[in-house]
């Protein structure tokens, strides 16, 4: 009986309202006080009914709810003859219960949204080579299977033939599609908008990126903040404080009326719902532009750091290198540059394909008498010439003389942080290459978003020499800068951060720093959806995108003050509500009642503003606007 009741609730609620219309009509249309009175009965009756269920259930795991207090305060003005009060009360509670399931499921929109991306069929290579179509369940890892212009990617994988663009805003928040060819990585979620690509099933069904996105998303969602623990805490003794109150006014004053009314008046309907609307809309804002919050408790914390703490190569830097300065010296630079290109081409050193990227060499000559010099480079025969190449100090031991261009082109690359690659042809120096793992492009302007967002510290700790990491640091304006440290000195140095007071988040790869990442009080993972990044981390900025930080962060803050102002306004509401019953002669329980389920509605529409939060001056949001115009 309960369940049919509570299932038919938005009958029940309609039905009440009908008939407290035509009751007014009668009375005042039609002049029949009579059906005025039965409508109000009628409504009051039925209208109790799912709220009475409702304080049932609650009081039978000893909770005193809201519902219980509505219930107690029907029937004493149901019993007083009150029947305008009590029609009129149970009405608004159970249309402002409607309204709230209707705007809270709004801001659940995003996360049903990527639910609903998910893949439910792909296409499976057979035994004979054929393509068939199978449930996703069915498909399993080793899988060779067809995605076909504007078919969804069911697998996280490897391109094994073909090309096309894929749209990956489901996994990294970005709608402009990418490229993908042999070899390139995809993930499930994701929509080929043009092109047809065999693809090789690397992880399937819940063990895709896409499906730990939305399994983190949902937990996320369950997780309850320190705020929402306080406030269900809160609740649990409010409402037996109000209705203590409610029977000591009625044994001063005699006055049933005002004892059922403070009952009413004093319902947390807003508090009790401010907080979590405010978590759940923060974090399906994170989500749909690339950023898990895994947590209502991570935005509490987060919104407080004050230090963050970044690994240089692959974080702020871009984590592979490149060349940053090329200097040529005499003729026949082409040619030299060959000669350079082919002794790299045999070479291991992790400089090498910085070098060959950035020549491009035309032609390789064979290489000939191959000398390994320690600390100093290689020196061989390349077509007929004696070529050196390596450092300083190896030109040094072949007694190759640098001009004055040479040496302040040393100096100026040096001063850069950058590492230097020379080369000479048969004693003289023929080329310079200043090869360094460059910053990330717009990083400074993000760095600078998050002075304005309160950060006060910024440090980075790399495992690089002091000088490249002071160089990087210098470029980017950062507080501190810490090189030659191995992932136990930087889990230490964020220790001792930590115990000096600071608030810390740390930003690295999600691979090698994942001690610091656990260590931190936000961990924040750079990754494309990695396993670790998610596991370890608090924070995923997808795609390995640095301008999600500052979003990220400014999301965090906003809805922090967005639970704030919910708290507020319900606090405040019933603050002056219960004023006005004893200093006023207006407020009655209808009245009342309606003031309460607005309460609940404004926290309710001020929580989903956070959907369509957006850090002014971002990078994104510029590029967006700057879209659009043009």
């Amino acid at each position: 009986m309960q369940k049919v009741i509570l299932s038919q609730k938005k009958l029940i609620t309609l039905l009440s309202g009908l008939l407290i219309v035509i009751g007014y009509f009668s009375r005042f249309a039609l002049g029949n006080v009579a059906v005025l009175e039965w409508a109000l009965i009628i409504a009051s009756v039925i209208g109790i009914a799912p709220i009475a269920v409702q304080a049932y259930q609650a009081l039978k795991v000893k909770v005193v709810s809201i519902d219980v207090l509505v219930t107690i305060a029907v029937i004493g003005a149901f019993l007083i003859q009150n029947f305008e009060e009590s029609a009129i009360v149970t009405f608004l509670f159970l249309f402002g219960h409607y309204l709230e399931q209707r705007t809270l499921n709004q801001t659940r929109l995003a996360i049903k949204e990527l639910t609903e991306m998910a893949p439910e069929i792909a296409l499976v290579q057979t035994d004979s080579g054929e393509f068939e179509e199978v449930d996703i369940d069915e498909v399993d890892e080793g899988d060779i299977l067809l995605v076909k212009t504007g078919a969804k990617v069911p697998v996280d994988g490897t391109v094994l033939s073909g090309d096309g663009y894929i749209n990956e805003a489901s996994i990294t928040g970005e709608s402009v599609p990418v490229t993908k060819s042999k070899d390139s990585g995809v993930y499930a979620g994701t929509i080929l908008e043009n092109g047809t690509i065999q693809v090789r099933a690397d992880r399937v069904g819940e063990e895709t990126t896409f499906g730990k996105i939305i399994e983190l998303v949902e937990e996320a969602q369950d997780s309850k903040s320190e705020a929402e623990r306080f406030i269900d805490k809160f609740s649990k003794y409010y409402t037996p404080a109000v209705l203590l109150l409610s029977f000591v006014v009625w044994l001063i004053s005699q006055d049933i009326e005002l004892a059922i009314t403070i009952l009413v008046l004093g319902c947390p309907g807003a508090l009790v719902i401010g907080v979590p609307v405010s978590n759940v809309a923060g974090i399906g804002n994170g989500a749909r532009h690339g950023v898990l919050l895994k947590g209502s408790e991570v935005i509490h914390d987060f919104s407080r750091v004050d230090t963050i703490v970044f690994d240089k190569t692959g974080t702020l830097t871009v984590g592979n290198p490149s060349v940053a300065k090329k200097a040529v010296y005499g003729e026949e630079s082409d040619e030299a540059l060959n000669y350079l290109a082919s002794v790299e081409k045999e070479s291991d050193h992790p400089l090498a394909k910085a070098i060959l990227e950035e020549t491009k060499a035309a032609q390789i000559y064979p290489v000939e008498e191959t000398e390994v010099v320690k600390g100093g480079g290689i020196v061989a025969q390349v077509g007929g010439h004696r070529v050196a190449v390596g450092n300083v100090a190896l030109m040094d031991k072949e007694g190759i003389e640098l001009s004055e261009k040479a040496k302040e082109d040393v100096q100026e690359a040096e001063t850069s942080g950058n590492s230097l690659v020379l080369t000479a042809v048969d004693g003289e120096l023929r080329v310079l290459m200043g090869i360094r793992d460059q910053v990330r492009p717009g990083v400074k302007d993000d760095l600078d978003q998050l002075k304005d967002l309160g950060v006060k510290n910024l440090v980075v700790l790399s495992g690089d020499n002091q000088g490249t990491v002071d160089v990087v640091a210098s470029e980017l304006g950062l507080t501190e800068a810490h090189g030659h440290m191995l992932p136990e000195d930087k889990s230490a140095h964020i220790e001792k951060l930590e115990k000096e007071g600071q608030i810390v988040a740390f930003v690295g790869d999600g691979v090698n720093d994942s001690p610091s990442l656990a260590l931190a009080d936000i961990g924040i993972a750079m990754g494309s959806g990695t396993d670790v990044a998610i596991e370890t981390s608090d924070v995923v900025l997808m795609n390995s995108d640095f301008s999600r930080l500052p979003h990220a962060l400014g999301l965090v803050k906003t809805t922090a003050n967005n639970m704030i102002q919910n708290i507020a306004i319900a606090v405040g509401v019933v603050f002056v509500l219960l004023a006005s019953v004893f200093f006023s002669d207006w407020m009655n329980m209808s009245i009342g009642m309606l003031v309460h389920e607005g309460s609940i509605l404004v926290v309710i529409f001020n929580g989903m503003r956070l959907l369509k939060y957006r850090l002014r001056g971002s990078r994104k949001h510029e590029e967006v606007k700057h879209v659009k115009t043009a």
